[in-house]
């Protein structure tokens, strides 16, 4: 693998929190936060991949494709139809192209938008088979992308071959940067493979989330476990990497200097077995061990102050502090 985001989250450290992103209520349970902290964007980014890369539970086989990449691309108007990648086109969900379909007609196939053959030996068989990048593709229209690299089209308009790129069209190039994306922060593997980082942020920005990506994101999270997380905050990418503002789908909250002063912890490092955790306000703490698993969870009164680490061993910490005014996090070291 080209990295481990296993370890990420020992760098999610005491950020200075001037501004936060309110994740919504449906979703706080998946990225274990009601708010994240944007003051600085490698942080944040460093704890999306952690989640995205520990909630991918389900790991399919290339062949478990067919049970899942149908409903997913599924017709909104019609469950028993497709909805093909570049083209738009409709087609019949039997109709995809396998050995083992009995189905007389077979037209579209598999669409790895970041191609299969570029993808790294140590991270192949995992990523060949992330529902997140694949989408069902009439067989010509796949053929003739073939593994080229993406570009703008000036004149804009639908998929079109500009000989040594490809052009997806204007109602797929956001598909198409929030995917690349995703397989960036999920795999590490380079913009520079299939287009440019620049040419993500553009197209995310120009061709918002639609109803279909929404649909698709939450058929893709009961097979996979995970989500992307470009299609539930576009807004992500801006943090992430910069540039001109994309859709931002979360409330965004602000959080003053003076609030974070208001939440203390101590002794840190802690050598007995509690420490003490001052605020003004009731607060929920989480304390996440290295690996991003939650190992203790606990809601505090303003007259609690006392927090139980008893169970926790000696190590390095992420601890979440969350009042209704936002969350902060702190590095808690146990000796």
């Amino acid at each position: 693998m080209k990295h481990f985001y296993f370890i990420a989250l020992l760098t999610f450290i005491s950020i200075s929190a001037f501004a936060q992103l309110q994740v919504p209520v449906e979703l706080q349970d998946y990225y274990d936060a009601t708010s994240f902290s944007i003051s600085d964007g490698e942080q944040l980014k460093d704890f999306v991949a952690t989640t995205t890369n520990n909630q991918h539970t389900n790991i399919l086989s290339y062949g478990q494709r067919h049970q899942y990449l149908y409903t997913a691309d599924a017709n909104l108007d019609d469950a028993s139809e497709v909805v093909l990648m570049y083209s738009g086109e409709i087609r019949n969900e039997q109709e995809y192209l396998s050995g083992n379909n009995t189905y007389p007609t077979q037209t579209f196939n598999t669409e790895h938008v970041f191609p299969q053959s570029m993808l790294a030996d140590g991270i192949y068989d995992v990523a060949r088979a992330d529902l997140h990048h694949l989408r069902s593709c009439d067989v010509q229209v796949n053929s003739n992308r073939g593994n080229k690299p993406f570009a703008n089209n000036t004149s804009g308009g639908t998929y079109e071959n500009l000989g040594s790129t490809w052009f997806p069209g204007d109602d797929w190039k956001g598909d198409v940067a929030r995917m690349v994306m995703y397989i960036n922060l999920k795999y590490n593997e380079p913009f520079t493979d299939v287009g440019t980082l620049d040419l993500f942020i553009e197209w995310n920005i120009e061709d918002p989330v639609s109803d279909f990506e929404i649909n698709r994101n939450e058929v893709i999270a009961d097979a996979q476990g995970n989500r992307n997380p470009f299609i539930d905050n576009p807004y992500l990418a801006t943090v992430f990497w910069g540039g001109a503002d994309a859709e931002n789908r979360w409330e965004t909250l602000s959080v003053n200097s003076q609030e974070e002063n208001n939440i203390s912890m101590f002794p840190n490092p802690a050598k007995g077995n509690t420490v003490t955790i001052l605020s003004k306000d009731s607060i929920t703490v989480a304390v996440f061990d290295v690996l991003g698993k939650k190992v203790l969870s606990k809601t505090m009164t303003t007259n609690q102050k006392k927090l139980d680490i008893s169970t926790l061993n000696a190590g390095v910490y992420i601890v979440r502090l969350s009042s209704k005014k936002g969350a902060i996090t702190k590095k808690l070291i146990r000796q």
